[in-house]
Protein backbone atom coordinates (compact mmCIF):
# COMPACT_ATOMS: atom_id res chain seq x y z
CA UNK A 1 0.00 0.00 0.00
CA UNK A 2 1.45 3.35 -1.08
CA UNK A 3 1.52 6.28 1.31
CA UNK A 4 0.09 9.52 0.00
CA UNK A 5 2.67 12.35 -0.38
CA UNK A 6 0.09 14.72 1.11
CA UNK A 7 -0.19 12.52 4.20
CA UNK A 8 3.60 12.39 4.56
CA UNK A 9 3.91 16.17 4.16
CA UNK A 10 1.12 16.78 6.67
CA UNK A 11 2.72 14.42 9.18
CA UNK A 12 6.12 16.10 8.77
CA UNK A 13 4.61 19.55 9.34
CA UNK A 14 2.81 18.31 12.44
CA UNK A 15 6.05 16.81 13.75
CA UNK A 16 8.25 19.84 13.15
CA UNK A 17 5.82 22.74 13.62
CA UNK A 18 6.11 22.91 17.44
CA UNK A 19 9.89 23.07 17.20
CA UNK A 20 9.82 25.69 14.45
CA UNK A 21 7.38 27.86 16.39
CA UNK A 22 9.51 27.59 19.53
CA UNK A 23 12.73 28.32 17.61
CA UNK A 24 11.32 31.51 16.09
CA UNK A 25 9.70 32.55 19.37
CA UNK A 26 12.91 32.03 21.33
CA UNK A 27 15.02 33.87 18.76
CA UNK A 28 12.68 36.87 18.64
CA UNK A 29 12.32 36.92 22.44
CA UNK A 30 16.07 37.36 22.84
CA UNK A 31 16.14 40.45 20.65
CA UNK A 32 14.71 43.86 21.45
CA UNK A 33 11.38 42.80 19.95
CA UNK A 34 8.65 41.86 22.45
CA UNK A 35 7.99 38.12 22.64
CA UNK A 36 7.61 35.45 25.33
CA UNK A 37 9.25 32.16 24.46
CA UNK A 38 8.57 30.84 27.97
CA UNK A 39 4.83 30.96 27.29
CA UNK A 40 5.27 29.12 24.00
CA UNK A 41 7.42 26.48 25.72
CA UNK A 42 4.90 26.11 28.55
CA UNK A 43 2.06 25.72 26.05
CA UNK A 44 3.92 23.07 24.09
CA UNK A 45 4.73 21.16 27.26
CA UNK A 46 1.14 21.41 28.52
CA UNK A 47 -0.26 20.04 25.27
CA UNK A 48 2.39 17.34 24.92
CA UNK A 49 3.57 18.83 21.64
CA UNK A 50 7.15 17.73 21.26
CA UNK A 51 9.79 15.96 23.26
CA UNK A 52 10.81 18.02 26.34
CA UNK A 53 14.51 17.34 25.72
CA UNK A 54 14.33 18.49 22.14
CA UNK A 55 12.20 21.50 23.11
CA UNK A 56 14.94 22.42 25.60
CA UNK A 57 17.62 22.23 22.91
CA UNK A 58 15.58 24.19 20.35
CA UNK A 59 14.65 26.92 22.85
CA UNK A 60 18.24 27.29 24.02
CA UNK A 61 19.61 27.48 20.48
CA UNK A 62 16.95 29.95 19.34
CA UNK A 63 17.33 32.22 22.35
CA UNK A 64 21.12 32.16 22.13
CA UNK A 65 20.93 32.99 18.41
CA UNK A 66 18.74 36.00 19.24
CA UNK A 67 21.37 37.18 21.70
CA UNK A 68 23.99 36.89 18.97
CA UNK A 69 21.84 39.28 16.93
CA UNK A 70 21.97 41.73 19.86
CA UNK A 71 25.74 41.24 20.14
CA UNK A 72 26.08 42.12 16.44
CA UNK A 73 23.87 45.19 16.94
CA UNK A 74 26.10 46.21 19.85
CA UNK A 75 29.13 46.20 17.62
CA UNK A 76 27.55 49.07 15.66
CA UNK A 77 25.29 50.79 18.22
CA UNK A 78 27.56 53.56 19.50
CA UNK A 79 26.77 56.02 16.67
CA UNK A 80 23.01 55.82 17.33
CA UNK A 81 23.01 56.14 21.13
CA UNK A 82 22.25 59.87 20.99
CA UNK A 83 19.53 59.62 18.33
CA UNK A 84 16.01 60.68 19.29
CA UNK A 85 14.43 57.28 18.56
CA UNK A 86 16.97 55.52 20.82
CA UNK A 87 16.50 57.71 23.92
CA UNK A 88 13.94 55.42 25.55
CA UNK A 89 16.39 52.52 25.51
CA UNK A 90 19.35 54.59 26.63
CA UNK A 91 18.72 54.18 30.37
CA UNK A 92 18.56 50.39 30.16
CA UNK A 93 21.59 50.35 27.92
CA UNK A 94 23.63 52.53 30.29
CA UNK A 95 22.61 50.39 33.28
CA UNK A 96 23.67 47.24 31.44
CA UNK A 97 27.01 48.79 30.45
CA UNK A 98 27.65 49.61 34.13
CA UNK A 99 26.83 46.04 35.16
CA UNK A 100 28.92 44.66 32.33
CA UNK A 101 31.88 46.89 33.24
CA UNK A 102 31.58 45.99 36.90
CA UNK A 103 31.17 42.21 36.57
CA UNK A 104 32.68 41.59 33.15
CA UNK A 105 31.93 38.72 30.85
CA UNK A 106 30.46 36.55 33.61
CA UNK A 107 27.45 38.89 33.71
CA UNK A 108 26.44 37.35 30.37
CA UNK A 109 25.18 34.28 32.26
CA UNK A 110 22.28 36.56 33.23
CA UNK A 111 21.42 37.47 29.63
CA UNK A 112 18.12 35.60 30.14
CA UNK A 113 16.82 38.29 32.50
CA UNK A 114 14.00 40.44 31.11
CA UNK A 115 15.00 43.88 29.78
CA UNK A 116 18.52 44.00 31.25
CA UNK A 117 19.53 40.78 29.46
CA UNK A 118 19.05 42.32 26.02
CA UNK A 119 21.07 45.34 27.04
CA UNK A 120 23.84 43.12 28.47
CA UNK A 121 24.21 41.32 25.15
CA UNK A 122 24.34 44.63 23.28
CA UNK A 123 26.91 45.92 25.78
CA UNK A 124 29.01 42.81 25.11
CA UNK A 125 28.99 43.68 21.42
CA UNK A 126 30.05 47.24 22.20
CA UNK A 127 32.84 45.88 24.41
CA UNK A 128 33.95 43.62 21.52
CA UNK A 129 33.65 40.42 23.55
CA UNK A 130 34.80 37.57 21.27
CA UNK A 131 31.94 35.46 19.91
CA UNK A 132 33.02 32.10 21.39
CA UNK A 133 33.06 33.11 25.07
CA UNK A 134 29.96 35.23 24.45
CA UNK A 135 27.98 32.27 23.09
CA UNK A 136 29.26 29.92 25.81
CA UNK A 137 28.25 32.20 28.68
CA UNK A 138 24.93 33.29 27.21
CA UNK A 139 23.96 29.72 26.25
CA UNK A 140 24.81 28.46 29.77
CA UNK A 141 22.46 30.97 31.39
CA UNK A 142 19.67 30.46 28.88
CA UNK A 143 19.97 26.66 29.11
CA UNK A 144 19.68 26.85 32.91
CA UNK A 145 16.53 28.96 32.62
CA UNK A 146 14.84 26.63 30.13
CA UNK A 147 15.84 23.58 32.18
CA UNK A 148 14.26 25.18 35.25
CA UNK A 149 11.03 25.89 33.32
CA UNK A 150 10.81 22.36 31.96
CA UNK A 151 11.52 20.77 35.34
CA UNK A 152 9.04 23.08 37.08
CA UNK A 153 6.28 22.26 34.59
CA UNK A 154 6.91 18.49 34.49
Amino acid sequence: MAVSPVLVATTNVELFAPYAVLLVSALVAATLLPAQSELVLAGLLATGSGDPGLLFVVATIGNTAGSVVNWAVGRGVEPVIGKLWFRGAREGYERAVCIFCRYGRLSLVFAWLPIIGDALTIAAGVARVPIVPFVALVAAGKAARYAFIIIALS
